[in-house]
C-alpha cells in the first residue's frame, strides 16, 4: 500500500488475493483481524485472473453470498441486497444509486468488500444480511499504464484501460483514469450489452497534513431487460431452452449513471484528524419492455394455459438524484493503559425521485366493445370481454407462445390500450449522529458504537398533496476481539439493524402499505488467523441473524404487485474463508457456507419453517492459480476453480408448494502466459456445460446461468 489513510486517498499496489485492511467495517483503517465482525472481499487481481467484469461474477468467491436473479440482486446470509435501493450498496463507503436491472460493472474497482450482518450503527439504513462496498481505484505516485482486450463467447468484446501517475514533478497532484467498454451479446435470445465506463480520479497533496481527492464514475448502458425464462405450466425447467427470453425485438433499456465524489482529510494535530466526503449520485432509466404478467394466460373455462404466458408492456422513464454528506473526526488518546481510537461523526443522505417519472402500461384483456381493458378474466362475467372463436378472452397484449420459435418478433404496439402510472416525486432524507470507540488493553480490543438515526419521507414532494413521514431509531453495536496467539484472534459481536420501508425503497403505489420498518439484530462469534508468515488469511464465523417485517409478493391474481409483510425470519450458520498465497507463485481463494435461513413467524402457518427464497443451505467455492517457475516454462500459469450451490426455493408466498430450483456444481479453468510486458490469458467457464439456474421467482421467471463459454484476453502493461 502506498499510503492508507482514514479516507482512502491513494491507490494500492498489486497485492494478490489477500487484503489485510479495510475501511468499511469501522470507517478507520483497521486491520481486518481486529474487526469484531465478518468482512469478506474480492481484490482486483482475483477479478482479473477470473476474467470477471461484473459484481455478480465475483460474489461466488465470498462465503454466504450468491445471486438471487439476473439483476443487480444479491443474497447475503439469505437476505436480499437490491439495486435501486440505498440500503445495501456503497461506493467508497457512500450511498450510490445503482441500476436494479443490470449488474454492476467492476473494471474501475480496486476491491469489492462485504461486511456481513447489519451495518446500521455506522451507515444507518442498512440491509440485515450485509452491505456491499465497491472501492474505486485511486491514483498512484508512480507512472503505470495498462490496456487489455477480451474476446470470447456470445460475441463478447471488451477493452479496458488503466492509466495512473503524477501530474506534477513534486508528486503533489496525481491522476488515474480507468476506461471500460463492452459490446457483447448473450446466451439469451435478443439480449445484449453495450456498456461504457469512464472513471477519472485526481489526488491533491499540498502538504503532509492535507489530502484532497476528486473522482467521477460515468457509466452508460444499452440493452434489453431480461425478465427470465418461462417454462411450460407443469414446471419442468428443461421443457423450454434456457436461451428463450420473453423480450420483443423492439424492446430496449437505456441507463446512465454518474457518481461524483470529493473527499478531504486534514490532520489537525498528531492525534486528531478530520474527514469530509461529499458524493452526488444520479441515475436515469429509459425503458420499453414486453414482460410477463407473472402468470399463464387465462382461458374461457376459467383454467390457465400451460404454454401461453400472459404479457404486459411497460414504457417508462425515471430519474433519481442522491446526495451524501459525511463528516467525522478521528481522535486517538490514552486513559491509563487503555488506547482509544474515537470516531465522532454526522452524515446526511438525500434521495430525490425527480418530477416526470411515469409509465405507460398495457395489460389485461379487452372489453367486449374492444375499447377498454380489464386486468384479469372472470369466467362468470364472460359477456364483459371480447372472446375469440374458442371462447377465450382476447388479450390486450398478445400472449407469448412458448412453443413458437418466432415469438420474439417485432410487436405492433399501436393497438394496445394503455393506462398511465405516475411515479410521483418523493424525497427521502436521513440524518445520522454516531460515535464509535475502539479500545485496546493488552490482548483485548473492544468496539462500542452508537448511532441516532432520523428518517424523513416526503411523498408527493413539492406538490399540494405532500405527505410527511418521520421515523427515528437508536442503534447500538458492541464487539470484542481477543488476541489468543500472535496469528489468531477470537471475536464476538452484537449489532442491531433498521430499514424503513417507505416510498424510497418500494416506489410502487400498487404494492400496498404503509409497512412497518425492517428491524434486525446479529449475534456473531468467530476467529481470524493468518499463516505462512502472513501470506495466507483464514476466518471462521458462527452467526445468528433475526429480521422482522420482510415483504414478499402476494398471491392475489388481480393485484400482482401487492406485497405481504412477514412476521419474523431467522438465519444462522457457519462461514469459512481462506485467501492469499501458499507460496510466492501459488495463490488460493476458498470459501464454504452453511446457512439455515427460514421463516419463523407468519400469519400463514404453511410458511413457518420454510427456507427463505434463493437462500441455499450450502455454498462453496475454490479458485487456485499456480505460476510455473521452471525456466523452460517461465511465464506459464494455470488457474482452476469450482463452486457449488444447493437447491433453493423461489417465491414462497405465491403458491402452496414453492417452486424448487436445483443445485449445481460448476468448474472453471484458465491458462496464462506472460512474456515481458504482455500477458495472454484464456478462461473457460462452466467447463462441463452444466445447465443450471442461479435463482428464480417461479416457473415463469427462472434465471438460468451461462453455458460453457471461453474468454481470451491480451494485456499490455507499460
Amino acid at each position: 500500500i502506498t499510503k492508507l489513510q482514514t479516507v482512502e486517498i491513494f491507490g494500492v499496489r498489486d497485492r494478490g488475493y489477500a487484503n489485510n485492511v479495510s475501511l468499511i467495517a469501522t470507517k478507520t483503517a483497521t486491520p481486518l483481524e481486529d474487526v469484531p465482525q465478518s468482512v469478506s472481499y474480492v481484490t482486483k487481481e482475483l477479478a482479473l485472473d477470473q476474467a470477471a467484469f461484473r459484481l455478480n461474477d465475483v460474489v461466488k468467491n465470498i462465503s454466504g453470498v450468491n445471486q438471487f436473479s439476473f439483476y443487480n440482486d444479491i443474497t447475503i446470509r439469505g437476505f436480499r441486497i437490491l439495486g435501486q435501493r440505498n440500503s445495501g450498496n456503497l461506493v467508497n463507503g457512500m450511498r450510490a444509486f445503482t441500476s436494479f436491472w443490470k449488474q454492476q460493472l467492476i473494471p474501475h474497482i480496486e476491491r469489492v468488500e462485504v461486511i456481513k450482518g447489519p451495518a446500521s450503527a455506522l451507515f444507518g439504513n442498512a440491509s440485515p444480511g450485509g452491505t456491499i462496498n465497491r472501492v474505486t481505484k485511486k491514483p498512484l505516485q508512480e507512472s503505470r499504464q495498462s490496456i487489455s482486450s477480451t474476446v470470447g463467447s456470445f460475441n463478447t468484446f471488451r477493452t479496458l484501460g488503466d492509466f495512473t501517475g503524477a501530474i506534477t514533478e513534486d508528486n503533489k497532484l496525481l491522476y488515474r483514469l480507468n476506461l471500460g467498454y463492452e459490446n457483447s451479446d448473450s446466451f439469451r435470445d435478443l439480449q445484449f450489452d453495450r456498456n461504457l465506463v469512464v472513471a477519472p480520479s485526481f489526488s491533491f497533496l499540498p502538504n503532509n497534513k492535507t489530502s484532497l481527492n476528486f473522482d467521477i464514475v460515468y457509466q452508460s448502458s444499452e440493452g434489453r431487460l431480461d425478465r427470465g425464462q418461462a417454462v411450460f405450466g407443469d414446471g419442468d425447467l428443461f421443457s423450454v431452452p434456457v436461451s428463450r427470453s420473453l423480450s420483443a425485438s423492439n424492446d430496449f433499456l437505456s441507463e446512465e449513471s454518474v457518481n461524483a465524489t470529493i473527499s478531504l482529510r486534514h490532520q489537525l494535530t498528531e492525534n486528531i484528524s478530520f474527514n469530509s466526503i461529499y458524493m452526488r449520485s444520479s441515475y436515469s432509466e429509459d425503458l420499453l419492455e414486453h414482460r410477463t404478467a407473472n402468470r399463464f394466460a387465462q382461458l374461457g373455462d376459467g383454467s390457465s394455459s400451460e404454454e401461453l404466458v400472459e404479457m404486459r408492456v411497460f414504457i417508462r422513464k425515471r430519474n433519481w438524484n442522491n446526495d451524501n454528506f459525511n463528516n467525522y473526526f478521528n481522535i486517538n488518546f490514552e486513559t491509563g493503559q487503555i488506547d482509544h481510537q474515537l470516531l465522532v461523526g454526522y452524515d446526511y443522505f438525500q434521495q430525490l425521485l425527480e418530477p416526470g417519472g411515469s409509465q405507460l402500461e398495457a395489460r389485461g384483456y379487452l372489453t367486449a366493445d374492444r375499447t377498454g381493458k380489464i386486468n384479469s378474466f372472470d369466467p362468470d362475467n364472460a359477456d364483459a370481454y371480447a372472446l375469440d372463436g374458442n371462447g377465450n378472452p382476447i388479450p390486450n397484449v398478445p400472449h407469448f407462445d412458448l412453443s413458437d420459435p418466432n415469438a420474439n418478433r417485432l410487436q405492433d404496439m399501436t393497438n394496445y390500450i394503455y393506462t398511465t402510472r405516475l411515479f410521483t416525486p418523493f424525497r427521502q432524507r436521513n440524518h445520522g449522529l454516531y460515535v464509535q470507540n475502539q479500545m485496546s488493553l493488552g490482548r483485548f480490543k473492544v468496539l462500542l458504537g452508537l448511532r441516532q438515526e432520523y428518517f424523513y419521507d416526503e411523498l408527493n414532494y413539492d406538490t399540494n398533496a405532500e405527505e410527511f413521514v418521520e421515523q427515528s431509531t437508536f442503534l447500538p453495536r458492541l464487539g470484542m476481539v481477543y488476541n489468543l496467539r500472535d496469528n489468531v484472534n477470537l471475536y464476538g459481536t452484537y449489532v442491531e439493524g433498521y430499514q424503513p420501508q417507505g416510498a424510497a425503497d418500494i416506489n410502487d403505489p400498487n404494492a400496498g402499505g404503509p409497512f412497518d420498518p425492517l428491524e434486525s439484530y446479529l449475534i456473531e462469534f468467530g476467529a481470524k488467523t493468518n499463516w505462512l508468515d502472513g501470506r495466507l488469511n483464514a476466518s471462521v464465523a458462527f452467526y445468528h441473524l433475526v429480521q422482522t417485517g420482510a415483504l414478499y409478493p402476494g398471491n392475489d391474481p388481480n393485484f400482482p404487485d401487492l406485497l405481504v409483510q412477514i412476521g419474523e425470519e431467522e438465519s444462522q450458520g457457519i462461514e469459512l474463508d481462506v485467501s492469499g498465497r501458499i507460496t510466492e507463485n501459488w495463490s488460493i481463494v476458498a470459501s464454504y457456507s452453511y446457512n439455515d435461513a427460514v421463516i419463523t413467524e407468519s400469519d400463514d402457518e404453511n410458511e413457518i419453517g420454510r427456507q427463505k427464497p434463493n437462500a441455499p443451505e450450502h455454498t462453496g467455492n475454490i479458485w487456485t492459480k499456480y505460476v510455473i517457475t521452471i525456466v523452460a516454462l517461465e511465464g506459464v500459469g494455470f488457474g482452476l476453480g469450482a463452486n457449488f450451490v444447493t437447491e433453493r426455493f423461489g417465491s414462497i408466498v405465491q403458491t402452496d408448494v414453492p417452486p424448487l430450483f436445483p443445485g449445481y456444481e460448476l468448474v472453471d479453468a484458465a491458462v496464462y502466459y506472460k512474456v515481458d510486458k504482455f500477458q495472454f490469458q484464456v478462461n473457460v467457464n462452466n467447463i462441463f456445460d452444466e445447465t443450471h439456474w442461479v435463482g428464480g421467482y417461479d416457473f415463469i421467471r427462472a434465471f438460468p446461468g451461462a453455458p460453457r463459454n471461453v474468454m481470451t484476453t491480451i494485456s499490455y502493461t507499460f
